[in-house]
């Protein structure tokens, strides 16, 4: 290992300055000559910590987890179909007279059409369903709000799909994927 000599100036506790020489590795004089590095590579650590934490699953019965698997299936499936038109025109599948802007489309084309996946497979669940909740409200505050459609209705526009997904989007951020997910075999569970 190549050495190099270091000279630092130290203060003792009388208030005495002296100058000391030491022998250290280049590894060691490059973390001693730039102390950012050091805490940089902490700061790392802390946030792969800190994103393995927020994709745990939390522990839960097997029932609960059998019950999580189909509503995901089944959700997720459902979003593939109906983010699969979108994907392909990311950034105009509402027309070009559109009033929402092209990035905003794409990210509802990719929440849907992705998050459907991540849904299915039960992987990166907790922003999968971010991503999806976002869009529901979205398409909630639209039908009920803005063009003042009924929640249930024959034949016609309504929320009530919406407004489903939506809760199905609010039961994943809280639950979690349950054991029988990829956040699972990847992230672990909490403790």
């Amino acid at each position: 290992m190549q050495t190099n000599q270091i000279s630092r100036v130290d203060q003792d506790n009388s208030g005495q300055f002296h100058q000391s020489h030491r022998a250290m590795s280049w590894k060691t004089a490059t973390l001693f000559l730039h102390p950012a590095l050091d805490s940089y590579r902490g700061n790392q650590q802390t946030r792969l910590l800190m994103i393995r934490r927020v994709f745990q699953i939390t522990q839960q019965s097997v029932t609960t987890s059998i019950g999580l698997l189909p509503i995901r299936l089944v959700a997720g499936l459902a979003f593939i179909i109906h983010g699969s038109g979108k994907i392909q025109n990311p950034f105009g599948w509402m027309g070009p007279d559109a009033p929402t802007p092209g990035i905003l489309q794409a990210l509802a084309a990719l929440s849907e059409f992705g998050g459907g996946f991540a849904w299915i497979v039960g992987f990166l669940t907790p922003l999968a369903s971010f991503g999806i909740a976002c869009t529901m409200t979205v398409a909630v505050y639209y039908h009920a709000a803005l063009r003042g459609d009924p929640f249930v209705s024959v034949g016609g526009s309504s929320y009530e799909l919406a407004s489903i997904y939506l809760c199905v989007a609010i039961l994943l951020i809280l639950a979690g994927p349950g054991r029988y997910s990829l956040d699972r075999a990847v992230f672990g569970e909490r403790e």
